[in-house]
């Protein structure tokens, strides 16, 4: 089985509609694939509904979170949507994003570049907005050569000089919520530092200690010395260690399943989770 637990859709910053990721993610031999847009989950009906016959659907979110001053994402599994206080919390995270965006170009401006809102909220069309729309606004002007290249602290990364702030979740909190809404939770890219600062392994096992099920560990932005250590982290905590695409479709060079996740990972994903059931492909539409 070839399993890819985390991309993107049109529903947050990716560039493939939900029915266009999973009619892809079949095209690229994958037997399972989430879908884990950042703090929504607008894109699974769709996505159930064009599902290929072949491929399975594992229903998510990727959560925006902050702990001691540093951003993290959570990867939340198969939860109930519905879940009142989770699906509150994820409100409040998504309606932030357009002032967010809305400050971080007005200092885009301020440095002399000449982006417009106008510019970044076309290439969101209806889309959760998020900083790749910005980084790409910056691609379109030739102030970067890529969209990995605004994540610096020159742009667009934590603490960067057009970095805003907006509204993040406790992880601790998140965690909590995800199994309160009977999912399972997975620090996404812990070690990604061409990001911004990480947290450090301290965190990671007081994240452990509160109900953290895994790390993402095979992931394009671990180097090989970063994943050895990862997998010998998780060992030492009890943590599951997933592989993923982070999948982005042209925004980001990566592929579907590039990276993925080992079966037995996947069965006890799914064992663990109580608020949603992976969904087989029916033919789609």
């Amino acid at each position: 089985m070839r399993i890819d637990l985390h991309t993107h859709s049109r529903a947050s910053d990716g560039t493939d509609t939900p029915a266009e990721l999973v009619r892809n993610a079949a095209a690229a031999g994958l037997d399972v694939v989430a879908l884990t847009d950042h703090d929504t989950t607008r894109g699974h009906a769709e996505s159930i509904a064009a599902l290929p016959a072949g491929l399975t659907l594992v229903t998510g979110a990727e959560i925006s979170c902050r702990v001691d001053g540093i951003g993290m994402h959570l990867l939340a599994y198969l939860f109930d949507p519905d879940e009142p206080e989770f699906l509150r919390e994820r409100e409040l995270v998504r309606d932030d994003r357009v002032p967010r965006a809305q400050s971080m170009v007005r200092k885009l401006q301020e440095l002399g570049v000449p982006i417009t809102w106008e510019q970044v909220a076309r290439i969101a069309g209806d889309a959760s907005l998020g900083r790749p729309h910005i980084a790409t606004a910056l691609v379109e002007l030739g102030v970067v050569d890529t969209v990995s290249d605004a994540f610096t602290t020159e742009w667009l990364a934590d603490g960067g000089r057009a970095y805003a702030a907006k509204h993040e979740l406790d992880p601790f909190k998140a965690i909590r919520l995800v199994k309160q809404a009977g999912g399972v939770a997975v620090f996404a890219h812990p070690q990604a530092v061409k990001r911004g600062k990480v947290v450090p392994e301290s965190t990671i096992g007081d994240l452990a200690a509160h109900g953290l099920d895994g790390i993402e560990v095979d992931h394009m932005d671990h180097d090989a010395p970063t994943r050895t250590r990862l997998r010998s982290l998780a060992g030492d905590l009890g943590l599951l260690t997933t592989g993923s695409s982070d999948y982005h479709g042209s925004r980001k060079s990566v592929e579907l399943g590039e990276y993925t996740t080992d079966p037995e990972v996947y069965g006890e994903i799914t064992r663990r989770a109580t608020g949603a059931f992976p969904v087989p492909g029916a033919g789609g539409r």
